[in-house]
């Protein structure tokens, strides 16, 4: 298996040792009204929705913002600046996800903008793969193409790469095709198998892409270790404010599709044509998919992000996150009304993400004590994950997101999260199932 499936899975321990300090990250500091009147440092346990800003990367753009100016669209010092700056940024993230010196690093708003990008993007029959438990935003791109194959959910690593042998094995053509899936599960947190996935696709002559939206601020993610063709991730996930994202990896179907969106920056040369229309020439670099003005500060944001984890090193980042996920883990377990969700089995590694369900409890109800009791903010319901969510908790395929007993609580923290907001948590979730 994976190295990132061979490492330590978080310790099951009561005591508390000593931790490495948080990042600084914005919002510790800010008080909320609970409801009897009182107030309390605001405990931010919502990182998989969107991960708190670092305080590095605000600092970063706060400096930059003066110099702001027009990217690739101007001559004057600024707009040069800026257009340094933002071409900068690109090779940051490349270095970040490790590229291979030839693939190709969008600039887009989101993991669901590069998703769909790269499903615009999809050569003719081109048949997509994607197992059932993926976030919307890597299940539903693809539900425009032809040949979508929606795979069942795996209740194992191991499965897993089974289930995508076999369907690629079955294939009734040897035309393109693609494989999606996540890095890390935003309901449950766990890893899934991306090499064995990856080596899986490219042995049937599939290529595939990494939803790494809530793998990249908790773990190294190598594009050309891994062997994936695209990676995708938001910069809100990774401690960057502002809506940016990317899409890094393999030129060529990027290239050769028409442009994401039709508009200047995307463009080499525009002229009328014969019949009174316009004949169009477009770029064939990074810009064809980056029509119009680009959100140069996202863009930065995301680059502060990457060198901030880089310098404070993932390996110091990981080793606290899974004594929180430790602490947080063993306590839950001692819980008999609460039921921790998981597609892979007791032992399973995971990120600092984790969703459960109280017996008795709705989920909606028990969130919203979390909040007015103690401060504490976590999400509740399906997670853009309904199938998954479903399944794990043998809810009715007719309920809506935040309607019915199916839903589940889910608490996520990371590189900013201080150790008394998981200590808060855990107090409360005591209490609130006593």
């Amino acid at each position: 298996m994976s190295a990132y499936l061979d490492a330590p899975a978080a310790p099951a321990v009561s005591a508390a040792p000593p931790l490495a300090a948080p990042l600084a990250v914005l919002g510790t500091d800010v008080a909320v009204p609970l409801a009897d009147g009182t107030e309390v440092p605001y405990a931010a346990l919502d990182y998989a929705a969107s991960a708190p800003a670092l305080q590095r990367v605000w600092d970063d753009v706060a400096a930059y913002a003066p110099y702001y100016g027009s990217v690739h669209r101007g001559a004057g010092y600024l707009s040069r600046l800026s257009t340094d700056l933002f071409e900068a940024s690109r090779r940051t993230v490349a270095e970040f996800l490790g590229c291979r010196e030839d693939d190709q690093v969008v600039f887009t708003r989101s993991t669901t903008d590069s998703l769909n990008l790269l499903a615009t993007s999809l050569p003719a029959g081109c048949e997509v793969f994607v197992f059932e438990t993926e976030h919307h935003a890597a299940l539903l791109p693809w539900q425009r193409t032809a040949g979508v194959t929606v795979l069942d959910a795996p209740r194992t690593p191991v499965a897993a790469v089974a289930t995508l042998e076999a369907a690629l094995a079955g294939r009734d053509t040897a035309g393109p095709a693609l494989v999606c899936v996540t890095g890390a599960s935003n309901v449950t947190g766990e890893l899934w198998p991306v090499p064995e996935l990856a080596a899986t696709a490219h042995r049937h002559g599939a290529r595939i892409v990494l939803d790494a939206a809530q793998l990249v601020p908790h773990l190294p993610v190598d594009v050309a270790a891994l062997d994936v063709d695209w990676v995708a991730f938001s910069g809100h996930k990774l401690y960057a404010p502002f809506g940016a994202g990317v899409l890094a990896g393999r030129a060529d179907w990027l290239r050769d599709a028409a442009p994401y969106l039709a508009g200047g920056g995307a463009t080499r040369r525009v002229v009328r044509s014969d019949d009174g229309g316009v004949d169009v020439d477009w770029n064939v670099d990074d810009s064809r998919h980056e029509a119009g003005s680009p959100n140069v500060i996202g863009a930065y944001a995301i680059a502060s992000a990457c060198r901030a984890l880089t310098e404070a090193g993932f390996e110091n980042l990981a080793a606290r996150e899974q004594a929180l996920l430790g602490r947080l883990t063993s306590a839950l377990g001692e819980l008999p009304r609460v039921r921790v969700l998981s597609l892979f089995g007791e032992g399973a590694h995971r990120v600092g993400v984790l969703s459960f369900v109280v017996e008795g409890r709705d989920s909606a109800a028990f969130a919203a004590e979390l909040s007015d009791r103690y401060g504490i903010g976590v999400r509740d319901g399906l997670f853009c994950a309904h199938p998954l969510v479903r399944l794990l908790t043998g809810g009715d395929d007719d309920a809506v997101c935040g309607g019915g007993p199916l839903n589940a609580v889910r608490v996520s923290f990371g590189a900013g999260t201080p150790e008394e907001h998981v200590e808060r948590f855990v107090t409360a979730v005591r209490e609130l199932t006593a």
